[in-house]
Order: C-alpha cells, then sequence, then structure tokens
C-alpha cells in the first residue's frame, strides 16, 4: 500500500487503516488493474475507487444508475473538499454544460454518471478530452443478464474502452453469484482477472423463517423482546406500510413508515428522524435502502416474501452493522408463495397488455408518434394506472421492460433545491440594475447571498431570498421568471416528482416489439431466482446461513447454530453425521413410496430406534416429512414455481 493511498484516507476521511479487502483493492487499482470488487452492503465499496482517483492524476468517472446515491455522494466529496459532479436525465442543457467544461479543463475530481448519459454522442464527442484516470462502476451485476437487476445500457460501458485504452476499471457490487461474477469481467472486457471478495458471512446477523398465519402478533413479539437498537420491517404493499407503523406504535412501540409515494420531504424527515432513534421501528417498502448506515439495527423482519435471495441479503444485511449481535427474520404464511408466483407473473404483462399501456402513456402525455426523445415529464405513476384502470404492478413493470429497451427511465421523486447561474456578464448586469431599480436590491440580496453564481449552478431557497428581501414568496419567484425571461440567469425551480424520460422517440403501439433477451431470458432468469427463495423458505434442514452462502457460492461446513433450524438441530440428540445419514437413508425410501412408521424405522437399521425416531419427529415438525391419507410417511415435494 502506498503512503500517498494511506495520507489520502487520513486526510480525507480520517481513518487510520482500511476495511478488510479495501487495501487490496486500491493497490491492484493504483497498479492499472481491471478489478472487480465484491463487497457486502455497508462495506466501504466508494473509498475503494475515490481513495486511488485522489492519489492519480486526471478525473475518476464514475457510472451508476442511482441518482439518489450520485447527489449522496456529491454532495459529501463537496462537504469535505473534493470538486465533484453528477449529470443525470432531467438536468438543464446549462448546467450541463458547466460540468462538462469543468470536467475537460480539470476542475473536477469525480464526475458521476448514469449508464444512458455515458452514451450519448454529446458526451462521447468530450471524453476524448477528459483525463480520466479510473472507470469506477457501481452496482456492475446490472451488465449481467444472470443478474437480478439486468440494465442494458450498462452494456455499452465497453464501448467507450478503445478511447481510455490504459485506464483501469473498477467493478463494484454488494451480491453476485459465481456465473454473475464472470459475467461481470466479460462484459466489461476485462485485460486481466482481479476479482477480491470478502466472505458473504456476517457471523453476527442471524437468519429466521418464522412460518405462523399471524404476522402481525408475530411482529409485536419479535419488537417487544428487542431491548435495545432499532428495527426495520420491510413488506411489499405501500398500505401496508402505514398499517403496520400504526399498529406496532398503538401497542407502544414507536414506529413509521415509508414509501416511494411520500413526498420527498416527508422520506428525508422521517429517514432522518428514524436515524436519531426518535422511532425504534423503520416500516418500509424496497425504496427504503440506499444509503442507510445505521449502526444499531439489531431486527430486520420481512413480512413478504422477497423476489430473489440477492434482494434478501441486501435488506437483512442492514441490521448489525456495528458488528453486534442482530437478527433477520423472514414472516411465512401458507398463500405467501402463492402470491409470489402472482406477483412474478403480473411482473411480465403479456405483450398485448404492454402495448395497451405504451398506447395509453402516449395519450396521457399527449405525445405524438415520433417526438419526446430525451424529454422529461413529471409523473404520478398511480394516477395514470387509476386513469385507465390498470394494475399499478403491471404498469411498473411494463415500464420496467420498456427501460431495458432503451425506450424510456423513470427515476423516483428525489428532492431537488432551487439551482440558480448567472449567465449575463456582470457588466450587463450591472447597466440593467441602473436601469431597472426595482431589481436592483434583489440582484444584490442574491450576489451577496449565492457566491459563485457567475461561474456555477448554486443551490437557492427560495424562501431566505423571500426573508432577505422582505418580499413575498410569489413575487422572489415572478422576479426569478422574469429574470430568466431576459436571459440574465437561468433558473430551474426545485422538484421533488418522480420524472419518466423518453429516450427514444415514441414508437407506434402496434410496432412494439420485445427482444428475446429482455423478456423470455429474463423471466426464465427471474423464475430461477423466485425458486431459490421457495426453496429457502421451505428447506428446514439446512442452516440458514449455510444456504445463503451456497447460493452465492461460497462452501461452509460450520453452521451458525443460532438460526431456526439450527436452533431446532441443537434440540436433537445426535450429531450432524447421524442426522444426516438417518435423513439420506429416510429420503432414498419414502422418496419413492409412503412407509408407515413401523416401516420407516425399521429401514435405519444401524442406528437406535430412539435416534431415527427423534428424527423423523424433528422432520415432521419442519414438515420435511409429511404423512398421506393413510398415515404413511413420505419425504415433502419440494414446491417448484409450476405448481
Amino acid at each position: 500500500m502506498s503512503k500517498q493511498a494511506r495520507d489520502v484516507l487520513i486526510k480525507y476521511w480520517g481513518y487510520g487503516s482500511f476495511r478488510p479487502m479495501q487495501e487490496e483493492i486500491v493497490d491492484s487499482v493504483i497498479a492499472g488493474n481491471d478489478t472487480l470488487a465484491l463487497l457486502p452492503t455497508g462495506g466501504g465499496k466508494s473509498v475503494c475507487f475515490q481513495v486511488p482517483a485522489l492519489v492519480l492524476d486526471g478525473l475518476c468517472l464514475v457510472v451508476t444508475p442511482l441518482i439518489a446515491l450520485m447527489k449522496d455522494q456529491v454532495q459529501h466529496l463537496k462537504k469535505i473538499g473534493i470538486p465533484a459532479a453528477a449529470v443525470y436525465s432531467g438536468m438543464h442543457y446549462n448546467e450541463l454544460e458547466i460540468i462538462y467544461n469543468q470536467s475537460v479543463f480539470g476542475k473536477l475530481k469525480f464526475l458521476y454518471v448514469s449508464p444512458e448519459r455515458l452514451i450519448t454522442d454529446r458526451f462521447m464527442e468530450l471524453l476524448k478530452r477528459m483525463k480520466i484516470n479510473i472507470i469506477a462502476v457501481d452496482e456492475s451485476h446490472c451488465i449481467s443478464q444472470w443478474g437480478y437487476d439486468f440494465r442494458p445500457p450498462y452494456l455499452q460501458i465497453a464501448n467507450i474502452r478503445p478511447y481510455l485504452p490504459n485506464v483501469p476499471v473498477l467493478a463494484l457490487t454488494a451480491t453476485a453469484t459465481p456465473d454473475v461474477v464472470i459475467d461481470i469481467q466479460k462484459k466489461l472486457h476485462f485485460r486481466s482477472s482481479y476479482v477480491f471478495q470478502t466472505s458473504y458471512e456476517r457471523k453476527n446477523l442471524t437468519y429466521n423463517v418464522i412460518n405462523h398465519p399471524d404476522k402481525f402478533g408475530t411482529l409485536l413479539r419479535l419488537f417487544q423482546g428487542m431491548s435495545s437498537g432499532s428495527g426495520i420491517v420491510y413488506v411489499r404493499n405501500r398500505r401496508r406500510t402505514r398499517e403496520i407503523a400504526d399498529y406496532l406504535s398503538s401497542k407502544g412501540i414507536l414506529a413509521t413508515y415509508y414509501h416511494a409515494g411520500l413526498d420527498a420531504r416527508q422520506r428525508d424527515e422521517r429517514q432522518s428522524a428514524w436515524m436519531k432513534g426518535h422511532f425504534k421501528v423503520m416500516v418500509a417498502t424496497n425504496a427504503f435502502g440506499m444509503g442507510i448506515d445505521k449502526p444499531d439495527v439489531r431486527l430486520v423482519v420481512h413480512v413478504d416474501l422477497p423476489d430473489s435471495m440477492e434482494a434478501y441479503f441486501q435488506e437483512a444485511g442492514r441490521g448489525g452493522r456495528d458488528g453486534k449481535e442482530s437478527r433477520a427474520f423472514l414472516l411465512v404464511a401458507d398463500q405467501d408463495v402463492k402470491q409470489l408466483k402472482s406477483n412474478f407473473e403480473s411482473s411480465f404483462p403479456e405483450l398485448k397488455q404492454i402495448k395497451a399501456i405504451y398506447q395509453a402513456l402516449g395519450n396521457f402525455l399527449q405525445l405524438p408518434v415520433g417526438g419526446g426523445k430525451d424529454r422529461g415529464f413529471d409523473f404520478d405513476l398511480t394516477g395514470f394506472a387509476k386513469t385507465y384502470n390498470f394494475s399499478v404492478l403491471e404498469v411498473y413493470s411494463t415500464f420496467q421492460l420498456l427501460e431495458k429497451e432503451g425506450m424510456l427511465m423513470m427515476t423516483e421523486g428525489l428532492r431537488s433545491s432551487a439551482r440558480l447561474y448567472v449567465k449575463a456578464g456582470r457588466e450587463d448586469l450591472y447597466r440593467f440594475q441602473i436601469e431597472k431599480p426595482s431589481y436592483d436590491a434583489f440582484i444584490k440580496v442574491l450576489l451577496r447571498s449565492y457566491p459563485g453564481l457567475f461561474t456555477d449552478f448554486i443551490p437557492v431557497n427560495e424562501e431566505e431570498i423571500s426573508r432577505k428581501t422582505g418580499m413575498k414568496l410569489e413575487d422572489v419567484i415572478q422576479y426569478l421568471n422574469t429574470l430568466q425571461k431576459l436571459s440574465f440567469i437561468t433558473y430551474i425551480p426545485k422538484k421533488d416528482k418522480a420524472q419518466l424520460v423518453f429516450l427514444s422517440e415514441r414508437s407506434d403501439s402496434n410496432d412494439l416489439r420485445l427482444s428475446r433477451e429482455n423478456y423470455a431470458d429474463r423471466k426464465k432468469a427471474a423464475a430461477t431466482r423466485l425458486q431459490s427463495v421457495i426453496d429457502f423458505v421451505y428447506n428446514n434442514d439446512q442452516c440458514r446461513s449455510l444456504q445463503l452462502l451456497a447460493y452465492f457460492g461460497e462452501k461452509y461446513d460450520r453452521r451458525c447454530g443460532k438460526c431456526d433450524v439450527c436452533t431446532n438441530r441443537n434440540k436433537l440428540q445426535l450429531t450432524d453425521i447421524e442426522f444426516s445419514n438417518i435423513r439420506n437413508m429416510l429420503k432414498s425410501n419414502l422418496s419413492i413410496r409412503s412407509f408407515p412408521l413401523f416401516e420407516a424405522v425399521s429401514i435405519v437399521s444401524q442406528y437406535p430406534e430412539e435416534k431415527v425416531m427423534e428424527a423423523i419427529r424433528w422432520m415432521l415438525d419442519n414438515k420435511i416429512l409429511i404423512k398421506d391419507e393413510h398415515e404413511h410417511l413420505m419425504f415433502r415435494r419440494q414446491l417448484d414455481i409450476e405448481d
């Protein structure tokens, strides 16, 4: 490890040493190697490209699909004195040009871009003039069709490599199966294989499955038993977030709720209140996730089944960030698997329905065929679905499929401050102030309150300007709009609504086609991931931690000893080897046909009867064995997706 890297870490982050694996990754990138880093959520992925970028001369290009993450990291970098900027859909043309100029003339150390922006003609033209030192690809599992969040624009990232022949790529992700690890390197044209991976094992986090019809009562008991710290409850349904939060609060457990349907101010306030400990429990949809690094989360409970083991691992992994004992619970009732399969089918609507939704969208936005490319629209997905009597899930899934085809993109509502840039020269502005005395004091307040308006877009607060000028808020906004019409300033009002951006011209819905890889192949891969969730729920024979590790390609023999499976197994007066042998002998026979109890016991003749009975009782309790209509024992068939 170079002394420069350690000095950078101490100077900007205040740490005297790196976390596990960070040091090796930083060394590899500084040496110019294409590198893949697999670090768990909260494992410090950003440091792995930020430190070497500051050591090396030039600009680090960061590719990420998460606008909220871009804004968060850019804000943090600026706060510690590092020049950074982000480029994403919906930005004003003048904003983009200022950032591009800063990138070309060496005024920035970090430029964050979405994969869609990366491949525009304008960006490709400017890229040749930028001095890039690293290409950092965050959420790199998105490049693999075997990954759980495949995004076709990621496939274009490798197209910029010929323009930057000696620039290393650092690919980062929190979750990737062995197939995805290979695919990431292939799709990013790695020149050599440098893969650094920490274990997915979380020794302080226990995974549990509870099969019980009363989920509310189970939730209450879990949180009543939590003596300290905080918790997260994940649900699929926005309405249920409020129901559960109100229920827990009514029982004396302070809870709040969070979902993408709340406005940005509400989301910020609730997340902040929970982070500060004003609420014990956050009940949320999967919209609650990015940047959540609260150290004292003792409980993470999933009330509904997740779509994939990757999603479950990331969300459950928000527990125990401080290294102390924490638990994750997956609550299951009889209808849950059936509902999960129904959601799966809704996630891949028939082409006829996709065409109907796309046609309705064009009508809703009054967008003609052939128009709309690169245009953004404030968009209420729920309101649109209600207007045309579509299922919200089908609309959302259709938009995701169309995004995979490169046709449109929907960004979640983000709280964005108003921004201002003075594009007129100082002399022109001064002449205007003399000619229009009524604007003189107003302009002076702007220039005094917000330094840098002549060189960059600066966040401004209309309410603060109102207080300082003594003007009504509506008059402040009118003055700003007038100055913009006169071409003295560029004024971008604050915005917190979701945006729908057309990445290509609107097509005739009759001509709409979906490629095999974006529909049929993705559906098949999603079905496989769904089956993995079902297998996890019904596998009451193997330690939960070992099941998760096996899914991500890690081989361990040591049980955690604390999950629901291990706790039940610990009650048996059998060694692991004895239990495994008894189970395997029973399975080889009972999978073929059913047996009466006394015959089943006699099958395992080399073990004492009491040990065989103990194993059978445990397997019946955990539904590994079941009884048929004649009370004969048989192995439970694994539920599969075609059921």
